[in-house]
């Protein structure tokens, strides 16, 4: 959900931040590309395989919002598949938001808001949890723990892992009743980033080649998880590079050459046994080689941004105008915050058209620009008997001192889960 262009002398007289026309302009452009054709062809293959094929969705509220407003062929077609009984929808933050990273009473409201759209969508309640980013440490599992989910996804990090797989069940280390499912980063990785990149030693990629790298896992492991952008089929991978074709062909490979089967998450959790907790002591995400939180958080101008936001939360919680609690919930979105970054991931070039800011600096004065009428409004909305702060909110030279670069976003994803059979003795 992208900003308009807010600038310093809007501040005080504009109150509609959010540029709409863009937004309905890209959101249609990827229902064309990647929702559309990628839902039917998982519809069909549904249609092909029935209960042996499965697939699973997190889907944040801010996505819903603007399917219903700018798609609703993808929200009816997300329906159809919701009517099959082989799809999950998971439950995670309606703002695809850092709130985990800052607010438990934040974070709890908007995953019990973006879990009931599901049902009221969908007609499920929610078992497993995806927090935005894949964003886990072990505090963040004990929450979601106490909000009563069973299953979490995250990533199968290896500075956490060391030398154990990501390919079995685990449970959260405060926790055990959390139980958690680790991507598998590489050959996750393999499909959403290196299938069109011809310099990769293994271009082209086939079913054959994939479901071969599969049967080479230790027969010992029991799930390869794969967790990817949505985007990934049709936007990130265009339909030239013959990703439509591949997802289509592979099912069939899986069956007919291995003894794999399709799983959701939550029959995962129910069917699996956990060997080990994990000790997620610092937060971890999907992204970057070191798999933490600098797309997001880190620098001066993230910071400076993430901080003077949530300083409001207690302020916006005592407004009575609803537009103020929507843009509140719009302007968590992580995607402001990682246009901000000014680390250059090796996975960039992936997403950086994703960006509309030509620079890190750009996205930071434009965000607080924004901020500081959203931070006028609730000043005068709320009634803490000051006046408000007629002040502009931090664009200052020490702020700006920082490198340019760009970084990947995520903005929702797909979980195919496939586990294996223990061998038949």
């Amino acid at each position: 959900m992208r900003l308009k262009n807010y600038r310093f002398f809007n501040i005080g007289e504009d109150h509609d931040y959010f540029d709409d026309h863009n937004n309905a302009e890209i959101m249609r452009k990827v229902a064309r590309k990647n929702y559309l054709p990628m839902n039917a062809l998982l519809l069909d293959l549904i249609n092909e395989y029935g209960s042996a094929f499965k697939v699973s969705f997190s889907i944040s509220g801010t996505a819903l919002d603007q399917f219903e407003a700018y798609a609703p062929d993808v929200l009816d077609s997300f329906k159809r598949l919701a009517a099959t009984g082989q799809v999950e929808f998971l439950a995670e933050t309606y703002a695809h938001s850092l709130s985990a990273l800052k607010s438990k009473d934040e974070f709890t409201k908007q995953v019990q808001r973006q879990s009931a759209k599901i049902e009221t969508l969908f007609g499920q309640k929610p078992t497993t949890f995806r927090n935005t980013e894949l964003i886990y440490s072990d505090e963040i599992g004990a929450m979601v723990a106490d909000m009563g989910y069973d299953v979490m996804l995250t990533e199968g990090a290896k500075h956490v892992l060391g030398w154990r797989s990501p390919n079995y069940l685990y449970t959260n280390a405060i926790n055990p009743k959390l139980k958690l499912l680790l991507k598998n980063f590489q050959l996750s990785d393999d499909i959403a980033f290196r299938f069109s990149q011809q310099s990769w030693k293994e271009w082209p990629l086939t079913t054959e080649k994939f479901v071969g790298w599969l049967n080479q896992l230790d027969p010992k492991e029991e799930v390869i998880n794969l967790f990817m952008d949505y985007e990934t089929f049709g936007e990130h991978q265009w339909e030239e590079t013959g990703i439509f074709d591949f997802m289509r062909a592979l099912p069939g490979r899986v069956f007919s050459h291995s003894n794999f089967t399709f799983n959701t998450p939550g029959e995962l959790g129910k069917n699996l046994q956990p060997v080990a907790p994990i000790h997620v002591p610092f937060p971890i995400s999907w992204a970057d080689e070191e798999r933490d939180l600098t797309a997001w958080l880190g620098n001066e101008l993230q910071d400076e941004a993430f901080d003077k936001l949530y300083q409001l939360e207690q302020k916006v919680q005592k407004c009575d105008d609803p537009q103020i609690h929507h843009d509140w919930l719009y302007l968590q979105t992580s995607d402001h915050f990682y246009y901000m970054c000014t680390k250059f991931f090796s996975d960039g070039d992936v997403h950086k058209y994703f960006n509309p800011y030509g620079t890190p600096y750009e996205a930071f004065i434009n965000y607080m620009n924004v901020l500081s009428d959203f931070i006028l409004r609730v000043d005068k909305n709320t009634s803490f008997g000051k006046e408000p702060e007629n002040k502009k909110v931090g664009t200052t030279g020490k702020t700006l001192k920082k490198k340019t670069g760009t970084t990947p976003k995520k903005v929702r994803k797909t979980t195919k889960a496939v586990k294996k059979p223990k061998s038949k003795k």
